[in-house]
C-alpha cells in the first residue's frame, strides 16, 4: 500500500492495482481558503473511487469533484447523495453509506465507521448527513479519519497498520469535533496503529491571515508527533509534507 498526501484531508491510496482518494480538493483556491504549502494535486489516472467524509466544503468540494470521470465511485454518507446528484449531475456512480457498511472496490475492501463531527452542509444548511470515516482494507490496512473528535469506538478500529489522523484545521482555532495535537495523540493510544500520519493541517489558510498565528499552520504536524511519541510509543509517526509518498509498512 502506498499513500500520497496532497495536503489537507486529501490522500491517495493505492493498493493492488486500485486508489482511493479521499476528500477530494484539486484546486489552489476555495471560497476564502487558499493553498500555502504544497503543490497542486496531480493525479497519474483518475481514481477508482472516491470517499467522502462529511459534505463540509473543504471535504465535499463540487468543483473538485467534477474534474473526475463520472466512472469514479463516489461513497458518500448516508444522506448525501441526492444532494450530489443534484449538483453534479446524471450518470455519476455514487453509493451511500452508513457506519459499518462494506464496499468492495477493485482488491479493496472499505469499510465506513463512526465519526465525531458536524454533517450539515454548512452552520445554516438544511442538507446534512452523518459524517463518516473509512478503513480502507488491502495488503495494508488504513484508517482515514475524515474530521473527528474523539470517540469511544475508536478502540475498536484496529488492527491498523496506518492512521491518516487529522491534527488541525484551516484556521488558527477549532471549534467542537475536531482534533487537535494532543486529541490526535490521544487518539493514537486508542487506535494504536503501527504507523500514523497528521492530516488536515499546514496546507489550506484563509486568504489575508498569512501572518495570523503562523504557529498553527507550521506547528500541528511536529507537535503531534512529539506527543505521540509519549502517549503510544509503538506507533511510528510519519510527517509528510503535501505531494510526499509514504509505502505503508507491515
Amino acid at each position: 500500500m502506498n499513500i500520497t498526501w496532497w495536503g489537507h484531508a486529501t490522500v491517495a491510496v493505492a493498493d493492488r492495482g486500485t486508489t482511493i482518494l479521499t476528500d477530494p480538493v484539486l484546486r489552489d483556491r476555495l471560497a476564502h481558503l487558499h493553498r500555502r504549502r504544497g503543490p497542486r494535486p496531480v493525479l497519474a489516472a483518475a481514481p477508482d473511487a472516491v470517499v467522502i467524509s462529511h459534505l463540509h466544503g473543504d471535504h465535499c468540494d463540487l468543483p473538485s469533484l467534477r474534474t473526475l470521470p463520472p466512472s469514479t465511485r463516489l461513497l458518500v454518507p448516508r444522506g448525501g447523495g441526492a444532494f450530489l446528484r443534484s449538483r453534479l449531475g446524471a450518470g455519476r456512480d455514487i453509493v451511500e453509506v452508513a457506519a459499518g457498511d462494506c464496499v468492495d472496490v477493485g482488491e479493496l475492501r472499505v469499510r465506513a465507521v463512526h465519526a465525531n463531527h458536524d454533517g450539515r452542509r454548512n452552520p445554516k444548511s438544511r442538507i446534512r448527513a452523518v459524517a463518516l470515516g473509512y478503513v480502507i482494507e488491502g495488503t495494508r490496512s488504513a484508517w482515514f479519519g475524515g474530521d473527528t473528535g474523539l470517540f469511544d469506538e475508536m478502540r475498536s478500529l484496529g488492527p491498523l497498520d496506518l492512521a491518516l489522523v487529522p491534527v488541525w484545521g484551516w484556521g488558527w482555532t477549532l471549534g467542537a469535533g475536531h482534533l487537535d495535537p494532543a486529541g490526535a495523540a490521544e487518539a493514537m493510544r486508542l487506535v494504536n496503529p503501527a504507523q500514523a500520519v497528521p492530516i488536515h493541517w499546514g496546507t489550506l489558510w484563509p486568504v489575508g491571515c498569512r501572518r495570523v498565528r503562523p504557529d498553527r499552520f507550521h506547528r500541528p504536524g511536529d507537535e503531534f508527533a512529539d506527543l505521540t511519541a509519549a502517549a503510544a510509543p509503538k506507533t511510528d509517526v510519519r510527517v509528510l509534507a503535501p505531494g510526499e509518498s509514504l509505502t505503508v509498512a507491515a
